[in-house]
């Protein structure tokens, strides 16, 4: 316990555990805005077994709200600013990593398991971020 206690202090006091937290809430946001788009769309517009076909444009949706969510709240005081345009390119290969992420599982999970189109959802909430996350905080605003 006293092990757990001082490993969460060390994480406050160098930033990262409230950047972990506004990320959680910053991804927390945009899996609403990803969910709210990608539930419609493989329900109702996409034919049955084909729920990967929502997965670009719900990304996409989300990416753009988590892009200025991350940027300006997520890291804010964290690594630099770069305003080259190399930094949104970093930021969209990140997300790249995570579009495939999410279409994989709802790839498999859909597709190949037949399992219901929510499901997909579970590990897209939970792996994704983690990943993206660490892309994010070491390389993106690193």
């Amino acid at each position: 316990m006293q092990a757990m206690l001082k490993q969460v202090e060390t994480l406050r006091a160098s930033g990262v555990l409230g950047q972990l937290i506004r990320f959680g809430i910053a991804g927390g946001i945009s899996t609403v805005i990803y969910s709210a788009v990608y539930l419609p769309l493989a329900y109702y517009v996409f034919p049955k077994g084909l729920a990967v076909a929502a997965v670009p444009i719900a990304f996409a949706v989300a990416v753009v709200c988590g892009f200025f969510l991350h940027s300006f709240w997520s890291f804010r005081g964290h690594g630099t600013r770069d305003n080259s345009g190399r930094q949104h390119l970093k930021f969209l290969i990140v997300q790249g990593v995570g579009l495939l992420l999410n279409a994989g599982f709802t790839w498999v999970l859909t597709g190949w398991m037949h399992s219901p189109t929510w499901v997909p959802l579970v590990p897209i909430v939970t792996i994704t971020p983690l990943a993206t996350f660490a892309l994010n905080r070491q390389w993106v605003f690193g």
